[in-house]
């Protein structure tokens, strides 16, 4: 049995990490026997969630959690897909990833609206003498990985310059179709849906927010899927 180590639903979203949500997604799309448990940390491989943990092997990263479907159970996620298709689709998971996440944590972290509302929930288990400390610390340490990656360097309008930029593409990619590269869901779809799931939350107000729900087909396709695999009971 595989066991996913997630943060647990939280601002109206199956988890408030997209990479968690997508690996989620993978895990649902394999049709794999799974267990989801609330997860910390410190036992993770890489330091943060998500991870797996299969017959005590702990396997960190959704996307190397994505590899060891395909490597180990034979899932070709992406069997229907051309050899430019599966390039097109990897371009937008790692806009995705590695840009429009960085305008998430920025607008969920620094704007102290957000960070009040949403991840300040985060520190409720410190003690209280300690937890202004501690948030001060963490938040201080995400300002470091803004900064790091370069999206910290930019100001907040230029954030969501960027932010906007990616939703656009997204949305010019998707078009028309049902899934991401077409008829058929393929792997990229689990990243699309957790990341259009994480922009379009209501819980947060955000320019990037109002941006994605002035496209349509961004909006459905949320809905779509969320209904597909996360089904009202």
């Amino acid at each position: 049995m595989i066991t996913l180590h997630t943060f647990g639903p939280m601002f109206g979203l199956p988890d408030p990490s997209p990479f968690v949500t997508k690996a989620d997604v993978l895990l649902r799309m394999s049709g794999l026997p799974f267990q989801s448990v609330i997860g910390s940390l410190p036992p993770s491989p890489k330091g943060k969630l998500p991870y797996i943990e299969v017959n005590g092997r702990k396997l960190g990263d959704s996307t190397f959690l994505r590899l060891y479907l395909e490597r180990e159970h034979g899932i070709d996620f992406d069997a229907h897909l051309s050899a430019a298709d599966k390039g097109v689709a990897w371009s937008v998971e790692k806009m995705l990833e590695d840009n429009l996440y960085w305008a998430i944590v920025h607008a969920r972290w620094v704007d102290d609206r957000n960070f009040d509302k949403g991840p300040r929930k985060f520190f409720d288990g410190v003690p209280a003498p300690l937890r202004p400390f501690v948030v001060w610390m963490v938040r201080r340490e995400v300002a470091r990985n803004l900064h790091g990656h370069g999206m910290g360097r930019h100001s907040r309008d230029e954030i969501v310059v960027l932010g906007n930029r990616a939703i656009d593409a997204l949305a010019s990619v998707l078009g028309d179709k049902p899934y991401l590269m077409g008829a058929q869901r393929c792997g990229a779809d689990a990243t699309v849906l957790a990341f259009i799931a994480a922009v379009l939350t209501p819980f947060f107000d955000t320019p990037m927010r109002h941006h994605a729900e002035a496209h349509e087909n961004l909006v459905r396709y949320r809905d779509r899927l969320l209904a597909e695999f996360y089904p009202a009971p």
